[in-house]
C-alpha cells in the first residue's frame, strides 16, 4: 500500500524519534546509546564492523542504506579542523535479513573475528504462513533464532557442553561477543519511520 497517509504515518514515526532523542536523558536514549556503542565498540574496542541483521525479508534493502548513511557521514579521518585523528572512526557496514546471514557469514560472527551485530526483529509477521501438521508458523520459527542468536553470541558453547550434546568439539565458540537486539512490534509505515530515524540519529 502506498499513499499520502501511509508517508504521514512514515513521518509520525520518524517525528517521535525525533522528539525522543531531542528531550529524553542520555541514559535512556535510544540513538545516543547506540552511537555510544558504536563508538566504543570501534574507538575502544577495535572492532572494525558491524553486521545489521533484520529478521525480516521486507527489510532487506535496510543494511545497504544504512550501510551507504553510515559509512559515507562518519568515514572521515579528521576533525573539522582538517587534523588527522588519534583513533579509528567509522566501522564497516553490511549485513543481510537473519536467515540469509545465517547461511552465509553468521559462521565468522560466531567462531572468527568479533563483530558486533544489531539484530532486528518484528513480534507481529506481516505475512504468517500456517502449513499443515506444523507445530510452529514460520514467523514462530523465525523468531526463534532471532533469540536464539544473540544468546549464543553472548554465552557461546564450550567443548565439554558440545560432547554432553555430541556435537563436534571444533563448533566449539566463545562467547562474550557484543550484539544488540531491537523489538518492533510491527513493521508498519510508522515503525518503519521509527527504525530509519533511530539509525539516522546515531550516526
Amino acid at each position: 500500500p502506498y499513499g499520502f497517509s501511509f508517508i504521514e504515518k512514515f513521518l509520525a514515526g520518524a517525528r517521535s524519534i525525533d522528539q525522543h532523542f531531542h528531550s529524553a536523558p542520555f541514559e535512556s536514549n535510544i540513538p545516543v546509546l547506540l552511537g555510544l556503542l558504536s563508538v566504543w565498540n570501534v574507538s575502544f574496542l577495535g572492532y572494525p564492523a558491524r553486521a545489521i541483521l533484520p529478521y525480516t525479508q521486507a527489510l532487506e534493502k535496510l543494511a545497504p542504506h544504512i550501510q551507504q548513511v553510515s559509512m559515507e557521514s562518519n568515514g572521515k579521518g579528521v576533525s573539522i579542523d582538517g587534523v588527522r585523528l588519534p583513533f579509528e572512526a567509522g566501522e564497516i557496514d553490511f549485513g543481510e535479513p537473519g536467515t540469509n546471514g545465517q547461511h552465509s557469514f553468521y559462521q565468522l560472527i560466531h567462531q572468527g573475528r568479533v563483530i558486533p551485530c544489531d539484530f532486528i526483529g518484528i513480534v507481529k509477521s506481516q505475512q504468517p504462513v500456517y502449513l499443515k501438521d506444523e507445530v510452529v508458523n514460520n514467523h514462530d520459527e523465525l523468531m526463534s533464532n532471532f533469540f536464539a542468536q544473540p544468546d549464543a553470541l553472548a554465552y557461546g558453547k564450550t567443548p565439554e557442553q558440545l560432547q554432553s550434546e555430541n556435537v563436534a568439539p571444533h563448533l566449539t565458540f566463545t562467547g562474550n561477543r557484543p550484539s544488540l537486539s531491537l523489538l518492533l512490534p510491527s513493521l508498519d509505515a510508522y515503525r518503519i519511520g521509527q527504525l530509519l530515524a533511530i539509525y539516522e540519529h546515531r550516526i
